[in-house]
């Protein structure tokens, strides 16, 4: 087990509608839940869904020139990882705020990454690195 495990508590307003979608969709594995909320091993961190509003945001973010929601969160996968989810999403048509992207090839923080929001509005990015010691790199 990894020794730094990231825990983010953020809203939704179906449990069940969020398992499908951040279980079964993003393969994330259920843990304790009550009649409230739900936790899940997202990657490796843990990820609690209460219910409650989903949080408020603006496209204030730019990322190539887009728009992008601000606040987010995501998680930064290995490519191989990465390229998996893009695919199964792409093939479950979710509508990307920003589609799977290559970004920066052979500069340095060359990455991929995309932008979907969940069901609740809660916006999600997913980053991966070429080399993933240009993660911290200014």
């Amino acid at each position: 087990m990894q020794s730094n495990i990231f825990h983010l508590a953020i809203n939704v307003t179906d449990l069940n509608q969020a398992r499908a979608f951040y279980g079964e969709l993003l393969g994330a594995e259920e843990g304790r839940s009550t009649e409230t909320w739900v936790d899940f091993n997202f990657f490796g961190h843990q990820l609690s869904l209460h219910l409650g509003e989903a949080l408020h945001t603006k496209n204030t973010g730019k990322v190539d020139n887009i728009a992008v929601p601000m606040p987010h969160f995501g998680l930064v996968l290995p490519l191989v990882l990465w390229r998996t989810l893009a695919d199964r999403l792409t093939a479950a048509k979710i509508d990307f705020v920003l589609p799977p992207t290559h970004r920066f090839e052979g500069q340095p923080g060359e990455q991929y990454t995309f932008f979907f929001f969940d069901p609740f509005g809660n916006p999600i990015e997913f980053k991966s690195f070429a080399d993933m010691k240009e993660v911290f790199n200014a």
